[in-house]
């Protein structure tokens, strides 16, 4: 799994909107704070405004802002709608299998699939809120 892009800078207009909760934040204000041309981030709201995480209001007041909850959003249904499957190797997709002539008696499959079910298991138990609070630590933190 990569995030591209586009995934990344739609997580970030997704923490700053849910930070932003009842407001509107206009394109050139949301530009800046993560850092993306206003075109890209165009859009990158629309698809996202698609999938119903946000909302646009036009005008001079305009601009987009949060459409749920930010303890609704989970990280891991908004990766996969805007990257796909979070599978390293389409081997071990559960969504997007593709057979590989080396699959029979592979070593590597059962370790890609692992790491499949791990960051499956991170972001499926992850919200936009938990981003937003800093509920977020790592492997090292906890140990």
């Amino acid at each position: 799994m990569k995030v591209s892009s586009r995934g990344e800078y739609a997580l970030r207009a997704l923490i700053v909107l849910g930070r932003q909760r009842g407001s509107v934040v206009s394109i050139p204000t949301l530009s800046k704070r993560i850092q993306v041309g206003t075109p890209y981030l165009e859009q990158i709201l629309l698809q996202l405004k698609n999938l119903g995480y946000v909302k646009s209001r036009r005008g001079a007041q305009g601009g987009y802002a949060i459409d749920r909850q930010p303890d609704e959003i989970v990280i891991g249904q908004v990766i996969r709608q805007l990257e796909g499957p979070l599978a390293p190797m389409s081997c071990v997709s559960l969504t997007r299998y593709e057979p590989c002539p080396l699959e029979e008696g592979c070593l590597l499959k059962p370790l890609w699939a692992l790491v499949r079910d791990t960051v499956a298991h991170v972001l499926d138990r992850t919200t936009l809120d938990d981003l937003i609070e800093g509920k977020i630590s790592t492997w090292s933190e906890r140990n």
